[in-house]
């Protein structure tokens, strides 16, 4: 063959396997750089995102996770919960609130007749473990972002639960004190989020007395279980 043709034929083939994505893993195809966004409708499930989740480095906390924590529940559900980011019982099992703060949470739910599993999907803002559970860096939650977008374009809830200070301004922006806020209904990319406590704030502050954070969220959450049998009505007349 002459030169110049094979030099054409090697070109060829060299452009040619630049686009074949057939040897690419799925880590591939994550952008490794926080910078680079993940494009809306990147997932088709949540398992898919589940995968990529566990093999993401798109920040130094995929370097020490033992699991990527997803989230739990139904994937269908109404209502979602969002956390801060998993803790040491989180990244050992791989699913979000099942600590002390999970338990509470789940007795919460229950006070006003919501199951975890058919009414509720349990997420994050981070899904991996910051070493000693310390709060996650803006950074962090800017690079992991993408992945509680997609969890919420899949889920399509009609509320959102925001659990603490963290998961507020890591979706939703600063709105001011968590104290000052929860329990308040804001409209956000049109569907309705509340921020209130989270369950390890009530562990600490354990009092029942009229006014303090447990009264607080008993308020809340049955706002919430209103707003959801309003929404439910609305459909069923509609």
């Amino acid at each position: 063959m002459p030169l110049f043709k094979s030099l054409i034929f090697m070109s060829s083939e060299n452009q040619l396997s630049l686009f074949d994505s057939s040897s690419l893993t799925q880590k591939d195809l994550i952008p490794t750089d926080a910078k680079i966004p993940i494009p809306e409708g990147t997932y088709s499930s949540i398992t898919e995102l589940a995968q990529h989740c566990n093999e993401c480095h798109r920040c130094g906390l995929g370097d020490t996770r033992t699991h990527a924590v997803v989230g739990r529940g139904n994937l269908n559900a109404p209502i979602l919960i969002v956390g801060e980011a998993p803790g040491q019982n989180e990244d050992e099992q791989g699913l979000p609130f099942v600590g002390k703060s999970g338990q509470l949470l789940e007795k919460i739910l229950a006070s006003v007749s919501l199951n975890s599993e058919t009414d509720v999907y349990i997420a994050n803002i981070n899904k991996c473990r910051p070493p000693s559970n310390r709060v996650p860096s803006a950074k962090e939650i800017t690079a992991c972002k993408p992945y509680l977008f997609e969890q919420i374009r899949l889920i399509n809830p009609k509320i959102i639960l925001l659990t603490g200070a963290t998961a507020v301004k890591g979706l939703i922006g600063d709105r001011g004190a968590i104290t000052n806020i929860r329990g308040t209904w804001i409209e956000w990319e049109g569907r309705l989020c509340m921020p209130i406590f989270h369950p390890s704030y009530l562990l600490r502050n354990p009092t029942r007395d009229r006014g303090g954070p447990k009264w607080q969220m008993w308020q809340d959450i049955q706002a919430v279980r209103a707003k959801l049998d309003e929404i439910r009505n609305c459909n069923k007349e509609c």
